[in-house]
């Protein structure tokens, strides 16, 4: 059995080959690499990826990253492709496959099957000698010099470097498309990224009851609206213009400051100036707002008239934090 320390200096020294590794690849970028992202700019089809074993699975999360990033991808596996799956590929689309030795037997008999139908082929390997490379109309080089396995064997290395160029293709497609924030939110509509894009203020407010008072109404009245609500606050409003927020903090500084609550008034305890925000702001913006000034509510306007409270639970329920 390993001792902690032991184990500590193994988890290091993983990192410390695999860091090795990805900075190897800096010197291994060529114009091939500028080549390939223009080509794919211009295919009229799709960014087919393959391979086989570990290779296979880095392929899938670089399909995944086009995919969410806006260039349109298709995972093959190697293996299944001369067993029907040749099909997915299209005239019109470009296929980069990925091997670390670049001479596996599957490698082998579908490279010439790719040739032959004459789409545009990008070998991704760690052998710029090996059969994938010299057969592919351009290469992206990613070769390592060992693997973080003890014995060489294990791809850990080799995968890392592979994940690590499909990153880079995928954020100079994205540069070069000038993928926004906006594009990437379409993407992802149910993830917390993607509501943090495109949530607005009002998509949450209007799921709630508008709480108010005058600046006359009895603190009685005040505490039901609050309670009724269950928003922890209640905007003050006198002809139609916001005078303040009562909230549950004053609530609990009018009970320290008042021996009785008779007679008083909203606008004898509220908290003049609240903080405001608009309902067609992101509600990204009001979780900011409300870190910024350390509080749970905002006031929500429209054209700078009341429009309802956005409560910090509206957003934690939402994914946004």
């Amino acid at each position: 059995m390993r001792t902690s320390s032991e184990i500590v200096e193994i988890a290091r020294k993983t990192l410390e080959i695999e860091l090795e590794g990805i900075s190897g690849l800096l010197h291994r970028i060529t114009n091939d690499f500028a080549v390939i992202i223009d080509a794919i700019l211009k295919i009229k089809g799709r960014v087919i990826i393959t391979g086989v074993g570990k290779s296979a699975i880095i392929a899938q999360k670089i399909v995944a990253t086009f995919n969410s990033t806006g260039t349109p991808s298709i995972f093959m596996h190697a293996g299944d492709a001369v067993h029907g799956d040749l099909g997915i590929i299209q005239k019109d689309d470009m296929v980069i496959c990925i091997s670390k030795s670049g001479n596996t037997p599957e490698i082998k008999v579908l490279v010439p099957l790719l040739k032959q139908s004459g789409n545009i082929l990008v070998g991704m390997t760690g052998d710029m000698n090996s059969y994938l490379a010299k057969q592919a109309d351009y290469n992206l080089d990613t070769t390592i010099e060992k693997e973080a396995c003890p014995h060489n064997l294990a791809p850990t290395t080799s995968t890392t470097a592979q994940l690590v160029m499909g990153d880079a293709l995928a954020v100079c497609l994205l540069e070069c498309r000038e993928f926004s924030s906006a594009d990437f939110a379409k993407y992802h509509p149910g993830g917390s990224l993607g509501k943090r894009l495109y949530l607005k203020v009002k998509d949450l407010s209007s799921l709630h009851e508008k709480p108010q008072v005058s600046m006359i109404t009895p603190i009685r009245e005040v505490l039901i609206e609050i309670t009724q609500n269950r928003l922890g606050a209640v905007a003050v409003i006198e002809k139609d213009q916001i005078k303040g927020i009562i909230t549950d903090g004053d609530i609990r500084r009018m009970l320290e400051k008042y021996t009785t609550i008779e007679g008083l008034k909203a606008g004898d305890i509220m908290s003049k100036i609240p903080r405001q925000i608009d309902q067609d702001e992101l509600a990204a913006n009001a979780l900011e707002m409300m870190r910024q000034h350390n509080i749970t509510q905002l006031l929500v306007v429209e054209n700078g008239k009341y429009n309802g409270i956005i409560h910090l639970h509206d957003l934690l329920k939402e994914g946004i934090i």
